[in-house]
């Protein structure tokens, strides 16, 4: 009886050692996700900067915004800081409304999204959904998205299908960020007419004459929000690492300011976003409240030791 008493003691210590043991597997890492955006990458870059200062490893991975999802709700990713609303309104009802996925907090706030022209396009007479189809020679029947499956893509693909502002017979071309962007970069020089999925934060809004057309809020709303999302359970299982990617909050000078540097300088976001912290560290006192490094020590010095 003492033997069979020993063996079971001696297997909860190791039960209960490995079950303590678990928390740090699981949260050592952060895993997070960029779909190919700009802004992203900056915010990205800023969560990377802060984490790994307080000794965790940050994995980024590149994903198509469906997968990201998918992703958070089989617990393959961590936390994704790109849910723009309303745009992703859809998503938000299949993933987060049900809790599959965890909506942690507010990032960004006064966001615009949708479809945007040149300013010689504006001042044709095109400022609003409705008036595409009078210039629909022009336009080639065609607007510029983003990559597949992003959802602004599929409000414009609604709005094809549907027939909505007699739009039936244009055709959405997809591309990446890039490429979209390259393609308005030419008809820009040529003075063709385009129309494109714009959106600020992006340094586009400060390279390019352009408007932003009105009409499409039911799709698109008018000024937006960004969230930062998480998989079931992760502000229970890692509480300091949620607590870091809580407390971030941006504004669009800060993200068109870090997105600037990288086009102007040739440089990576990871510089960019550690060169805007080292020229604004008041506002590590707030990203980082509450939290301590992953070994428990002083968070802001060992942040602040990194820059």
């Amino acid at each position: 009886m003492h033997k069979i008493a020993t063996a079971v003691f001696a297997l909860a210590l190791t039960t209960t050692a490995a079950q303590a043991a678990d928390p740090d597997a699981q949260c050592s890492a952060v895993k997070l996700a960029d779909p190919g955006w700009s802004d992203i990458a900056s915010t990205n870059a800023v969560a990377r900067l802060l984490l790994e200062g307080l000794g965790y490893q940050v994995k980024i991975d590149s994903l198509a915004v469906p997968i990201i999802y998918g992703g958070l709700k089989d617990g393959r990713v961590d936390a994704f800081l790109g849910n723009w609303m309303p745009a992703q309104q859809g998503f938000h009802d299949k993933f987060i409304a049900n809790g599959d996925v965890q909506r942690l907090s507010r990032n960004l706030e006064g966001t615009e999204f949708t479809l945007a022209v040149p300013d010689y396009v504006w001042n044709a007479g095109v400022k609003d959904f409705a008036d595409l189809q009078k210039h629909a020679d022009q336009f080639d029947k065609k607007l510029y998205g983003i990559g597949s499956g992003a959802p602004a893509n599929l409000s414009l693909k609604e709005i094809i299908d549907k027939n909505e502002f007699d739009l039936g017979q244009w055709k959405l071309v997809e591309s990446s960020e890039q490429a979209m962007l390259a393609q308005v970069d030419r008809a820009v020089k040529k003075q063709k007419f385009i129309a494109f999925l714009g959106w600020t934060p992006h340094p586009m809004n400060v390279k390019l004459k352009m408007h932003y057309l009105t009409g499409g809020e039911k799709w698109f709303g008018s000024k937006g929000e960004v969230f930062t999302l998480t998989r079931k359970g992760y502000s229970q299982a890692c509480p300091n690492a949620a607590k870091v990617l809580a407390n971030l909050s941006f504004t669009l000078d800060m993200e068109n300011a870090i997105m600037a540097e990288v086009v102007d300088k040739k440089i990576s976001f990871d510089e960019a976003a550690k060169a805007w912290v080292k020229q604004h560290p008041e506002r590590l006192q707030g990203w980082l409240s509450g939290v301590t490094t992953k070994a428990d020590g002083n968070a802001l010095e060992a942040v602040k030791a990194k820059l």
